[in-house]
C-alpha cells in the first residue's frame, strides 16, 4: 500500500540552478528523502529547449545553460 503523503506526489521532480552548489544542497534542504524521493543520476549543466508540434527546437532561457538535478520517488524504475 502508498504511504499516503508520498502517493499524490509527482515521480519526478527536476530543480535547475545558475550554480552547481544550491542544485546539489536541495535534497537536504527540502528534506527529499524524508519525502520518499532520491537524487537520480548527477547533477549537470544543461542547455533546455522546447519543441511545439513538428517545429524545430527553441532555446529556452535565453540558451543559458542551469545545473539540473532530478529526484525520483523511491520504487520508482528508470
Amino acid at each position: 500500500m502508498a504511504d499516503e503523503k508520498t502517493s499524490d506526489a509527482p515521480e519526478r521532480i527536476t530543480v535547475l540552478a545558475r550554480d552547481f552548489t544550491p542544485a546539489a544542497m536541495e535534497f537536504h534542504r527540502r528534506n527529499m528523502s524524508e519525502k520518499g524521493y532520491r537524487m537520480e543520476g548527477q547533477i549537470v549543466q544543461r542547455k533546455f529547449q522546447m519543441i511545439e508540434g513538428l517545429g524545430a527546437p527553441k532555446d529556452l532561457f535565453d540558451g543559458e545553460a542551469f545545473y539540473a538535478v532530478t529526484f525520483v520517488r523511491k520504487g520508482i524504475e528508470k
